[in-house]
Order: structure tokens, then sequence, then C-alpha cells
């Protein structure tokens, strides 16, 4: 081999194109040369568009509770050893109080699918936030809803929406999910969204059970098909309550992999170094960065509640007060030459 740079082509920088061939190389190589040099290119992308900050957007777990019972989940319908949580429209408030006081202009209200938080209840929550802080964002990641609904969520204020696709493939969605769940609808709920005019975001789990070369070339296609401004992707990580116990998780390596082939083939993404990165490995958020991600997701959810969250195992960052959380992220993120900053962060075209 020539050189690394023999090994990646060119094309795959700032285009949409990648084949199959040229994924399963940069998936299985064993050449440091190879992974370094992907990794360069994607930072030095990310680096292009977003210089060198992170955006920072204050994660609000708001309920535990969900309808659906997808095989990899923590909060599952079925697991009956979930201690369950709601928050009040009070306390999530308070959440925002104290994530605005420290710098936070972006809200991530993330729940399952809970029947209790009608359409009503959503567009009270979304309204009385930006009534509050009209120099905010708020972004809800609530899973499958109808057009109508999302529509009410945009005109009560939502500015993003996050529904990770989980895989593109049909018969690996079957797999991950029960009979009733549909992948034509999770696309069609991404599709409403994008043209409802949402910052729209999807993603996937890697590693997780039954994924190939095959599934994650057709999840780059979907993302090339979608244009989606936001692509959340983390390791798979098995939680003990679940058909997948005992599946093993999905790895650092494949992960950053996979961040760095998604900055080059969509450059202008905001693409998360996710809590479950950080899961796997002590230094795996810088590692993220440093491999293309540009966003960091502190949580601001009440600490007491925190523990109750968990669609996967050992998820990090479960005590500490939201202070030291955003302290210890801007300090990390500085500890490898980027810099935290407090502005909304929106997608840049």
């Amino acid at each position: 081999m020539a050189s690394a740079e023999l090994q990646i082509p060119e094309h795959i920088q700032e285009t949409q194109n990648i084949t199959r061939e040229e994924l399963e190389m940069i998936l299985h190589t064993q050449n440091p040369l190879v992974t370094e040099e992907l990794r360069r290119r994607a930072q030095q992308t990310a680096k292009a568009i977003y210089g060198n900050k992170i955006y920072v957007r204050g994660l609000i777990e708001f309920t535990n509770y969900c309808k659906n019972n997808c095989y990899y989940c923590g909060i599952r319908c079925s697991n009956t050893d979930a201690d369950r949580y709601r928050l009040s429209l009070e306390q999530i408030l308070s959440c925002c109080e104290t994530g605005w006081n420290l710098g936070f202009r972006t809200f991530v209200l993330q729940g399952g699918e809970d029947p209790h938080f009608t359409d009503e209840h959503i567009c009270q929550i979304v309204r009385t936030i930006k009534e509050i802080y009209p120099d905010c964002a708020v972004t809800l990641s609530i899973g499958e809803k109808s057009e109508e609904s999302y529509q009410a969520y945009f005109n009560a204020g939502a500015d993003r929406y996050l529904l990770r696709h989980e895989t593109a493939d049909e018969d690996h969605y079957k797999k991950l999910h029960p009979e009733q769940m549909s992948l034509v609808f999770r696309k069609n709920c991404l599709k409403n969204l994008k043209k409802i005019g949402y910052q729209t975001g999807c993603g996937f789990m890697v590693g997780s059970p039954g994924q190939t070369v095959d599934t994650l070339y057709r999840d780059l296609l979907f993302i090339k098909e979608l244009k989606p401004e936001m692509i959340g992707i983390g390791p798979f990580i098995p939680h003990k309550d679940t058909p997948f116990a005992k599946e093993s998780p999905g790895t650092l390596e494949q992960t950053l992999r996979l961040l760095s082939i998604i900055r080059l083939i969509h450059p202008h993404a905001l693409l998360p170094a996710t809590t479950a990165l950080g899961t796997i490995d002590p230094k795996g958020r810088e590692k993220g960065i440093l491999a293309g991600a540009n966003v960091v997701m502190p949580n601001l959810s009440p600490v007491n509640v925190r523990d109750k969250y968990t669609l996967y195992d050992n998820k990090i960052c479960t005590g500490d007060e939201a202070a030291e959380c955003k302290a210890c992220m801007a300090a990390r993120m500085k500890s490898i030459g980027y810099e935290v900053v407090t502005d909304r962060g929106d997608y840049k075209a």
C-alpha cells in the first residue's frame, strides 16, 4: 500500500457518495494509517464548517413510560422492573431555568412514547418554554406521531425533532422491533418532520444485533435521501431486562469510523458525541469529537430520576449536578482543543 490517501477515495469527502465496497473496506481495515487518515479528514471537514465550536444541548428526560416494546430498550413497556416516573411542567421548567443560567440555549425534551403526554400537554410545555426563553431552541425526541401532531408541536414553537430510524433495512428492523411497529411508518414520520420545517434528526445504533455492512450501507443511503440536519449514532449497549441482554455491545472503533464517514458524506450535519460513547470508553466523547462530531448533550434532568431513564446498562453521569456536568464537559473539550459555546447551535447549510 503506497499511502492511506489511496485507500480512502477522495470523492467520499464533501459528497454523499460511498460504495458498499468502500464502506466494507473502511469498517474492516486493520491499517492504522487508513483509520487515522479517515479521522483526520473528518475532523478537518467539521472544523472547516463549525470551527472548534462544540454545541451543548441540555437534555431533559421527562418520562420513562413507553407504550412500545422495542427489544433493545430498557424502558420497553414489558419491563416490569423499570422504576417509572414523569416530570411535571414545573419540574421541566425548573430544569430549563437551571440550564439557562448555565448558558444552555437548546433544551432537548426526550421521553418514551408516553400516552399520558397528549398533544395538548406537549404543546403547553413547548409554548411555555418558548415564552420564558425565546432565545432558546426546543428539540423534541418523543417518538412516532401523526403528521398533525408534529405540525401542532411545530406551531407551538418546537424547532427540532430527533427520531432515530435505528435501521433502514426492513428485515433488520423486524429483528429489533415487535411486529406492530413499522419501518415504513417511521421513515414517513421523518419525511413529515422535514416537510413541516423541523431541523430533523435520524440515526442508528452501531453494532445492534443482526447489523451487517449491507444494513449499514442502507442506513447511509437513507441519510443521503433524507438529508437530515442532525444524525445521532452511538454504540448498541445491551440492557439486562431486554431480550438482547446477552448480546455483544457495539464497539468504540466501529462507532468512531462511522461518525467520520457520516461527517465526510454529510459535512454540515450536527453530529453528537453521545453519552453511550462515553459509557463504553472513559474518553469516548472526546474521541467522538476528534472523529468529526460537534455536539454534546449534558443532562439537565433532576438527579433523582437520571438512573431511572436507562435505555441501556451502566449509563454515565447519573449522579452529577447540571453545573458539575457542564463544567466537566467544558474542561474535557478544552483538553482536546475545542470550545463549548452557549448559542443555539443551529444547522449551517
